[in-house]
């Protein structure tokens, strides 16, 4: 298991379609300079990437725009689960914590997404 105990920084989706190819589990940051929720989830997500078997990348769309369309990126942060190279879970609920990270990764991994908010 070759995981990474830290976030990894990515620029492009060819390096993110590297890391997905490479490991078994992605777990998928998109956030932007300046959003505050962006970073207080970093230090959060070294503690999910330390307490699981995830690889834990962290991309900026602003240096690579194709990213915005291909994975639907419409608020940040937005968290994207990977597994064996397909999506099968997306988070975009701001501020988790590390706590909901993990039921939202081990809930995800097997494809299905669980609905935990009260609204709609």
């Amino acid at each position: 298991m070759s995981t990474s105990q830290k976030p990894i920084r990515a620029e492009t989706g060819t390096e993110l379609d590297a890391l997905v190819a490479e490991h078994d589990r992605v777990l998928a940051e998109f956030y932007t300079k300046g959003c505050t929720l962006c970073q207080s989830i970093e230090p959060v997500l070294g503690t999910v990437a330390r307490a699981t078997d995830l690889t834990v990348v962290m991309l900026n769309p602003e240096t690579d725009l194709s990213l915005v369309e291909e994975y639907d990126i419409r608020s940040v942060p937005t968290l994207i689960l990977f597994e064996n190279g397909e999506q099968v879970g997306r988070l975009a609920k701001g501020f988790q914590g590390a706590e909901e990270i993990v039921a939202f990764v081990e809930d995800g991994s097997d494809g299905s997404k669980r609905a935990e908010s009260g609204g709609a």
